[in-house]
């Protein structure tokens, strides 16, 4: 975005000095490798319990993704480089054999005879990897405001500045700045409660919609994307466009420390019960969280950090800093079975392949990874109960089998 009043730079490095709110650091690169090479005797079992035709489509999307590339960008499998073009090969190699529909022996076989696999360090180097998931939330709303519909989706406000602060200075490599300009400050991005209540957005953002709950408004904030069934007949696909640059901050978290919510109940359908319950807490609650989400619409979606649309259950969202993009990997886990009234009756072993396709604010480091569970009644239960333990490895083709692939 340009900035009109060159003078607001001048409080940039005033700014990063002193600490500023509306500062955003990326997280730091650990010195350590997130991912490690492993011998063929450490090899899990690969297994699949989805069909591959969905496998083939998320595959598909990476190749696209990695075509648009420099063939020689460099993508880091823990101190292991490989390129664009190796990646490629990589995946239409795997892809051309699970066409063939092949035996779980015959599938094993062929992967620890072509691939190198590396598997996540995890949480303080356990291995263990800490899954969560996500999922595309359903909205109704309209074009115009009424009485039904008072809640805006907004777009990005005109007025919202986003700084690289390298552009200055090597040693802020990583590091920006989301702000606006005031008498000739770069000040912080209004937060949320100010946007809620004080009308700040005014004359400076135009809603692509407006809805009709504000809960589910918090949760669109949540997810990064959506759908919004207009009042009309059409369908709109939201997708994430930019932040104010606040930090955020978990109203799960807060509900917990303040004995609202035991921890071992904790869910997003917790959240959402409570705050229907306590409607004079929700002002309190949701302005714990001072982030806040601007939106864009795509024709199709929802679309991840690759700008390639997800898959529901086969994209997943990691650090991108540690984790190579668009790289194929293979997840163990466990995932929620429901019966006829919703409810969770059972957890059940989850091993799956899934592309590293997209990522989020809350998932940094090598011990977090969230899983894409589409939408409808099974995504967002799964979504909000999600929080299990497991292992996850990433697949890429040995160099010594790269010619068997062109």
């Amino acid at each position: 975005m340009t900035i009109r009043n060159t003078s607001c730079f001048i409080i940039i490095f005033v700014l990063f000095a002193g600490g500023c709110a509306a500062l955003k650091k990326e997280p730091s690169v650990i010195t350590k490798s997130a991912l490690t090479k492993i011998s063929p005797s450490k090899y899990p079992v690969f297994a699949d319990d989805m069909s591959y035709d969905s496998l083939e489509y998320s595959i598909s999307k990476s190749i696209s993704y990695l075509q648009k590339v420099p063939s020689d960008r460099a993508f880091m499998f823990g101190k292991d480089s490989f390129t664009a073009d190796h990646l490629i090969k990589s995946l239409q190699y795997f892809l051309a054999c699970i066409q063939t529909k092949p035996s779980k022996h015959d599938l094993n076989k062929f992967i620890r005879s072509n691939f190198w696999i590396y598997r996540s360090i995890g949480s303080n180097g356990s291995g263990n990897v800490l899954f969560t998931g996500y999922y595309e939330p359903i909205l109704e709303g309209s074009l115009r405001q009424s009485d039904e519909f008072g809640f805006p989706v907004y777009a990005r406000p005109d007025d919202l500045a986003v700084i690289d602060l390298s552009l200055f200075s090597p040693e802020f490599s990583g590091k920006k700045i989301i702000g606006r300009c005031f008498e000739n400050t770069v000040v912080p991005y209004y937060e949320r409660r100010e946007i809620e209540l004080q009308g700040c957005l005014e004359g400076k953002s135009e809603p692509v919609a407006w809805v009709k709950d504000r809960v589910d408004l918090f949760f669109l904030q949540i997810q990064g994307s959506g759908k919004i069934y207009l009042n009309n007949g059409e369908t709109i696909n939201v997708h994430y466009h930019t932040s104010n640059g606040r930090p955020y901050k978990s109203i799960g978290k807060y509900l917990i420390e303040n004995d609202k919510i035991p921890r071992s109940e904790m869910s997003m359908q917790k959240i959402r019960t409570y705050l229907q319950d306590n409607p004079k807490e929700l002002d309190t609650v949701l302005h714990y969280n001072p982030s806040y989400v601007f939106f864009k619409t795509e024709d199709d979606g929802p679309l991840g950090c690759l700008n390639v649309k997800l898959t529901p259950g086969r994209s997943i969202a990691l650090d991108r800093k540690i984790f190579p993009k668009a790289a194929l990997a293979f997840i163990e886990t466990k995932k929620p079975l429901i019966d006829g009234t919703g409810e969770i009756h059972t957890w059940k072993d989850y091993n799956r392949f899934v592309l590293n396709q997209d990522t989020g604010g809350a998932i940094a480091g090598p011990g977090r990874a969230d899983i894409f569970f589409g939408n409808g009644i099974y995504a967002e239960i799964a979504a909000g109960h999600m929080q299990h333990p497991g292992k996850l490895y990433f697949l890429v083709l040995r160099p010594d089998a790269f010619d068997k692939a062109h």
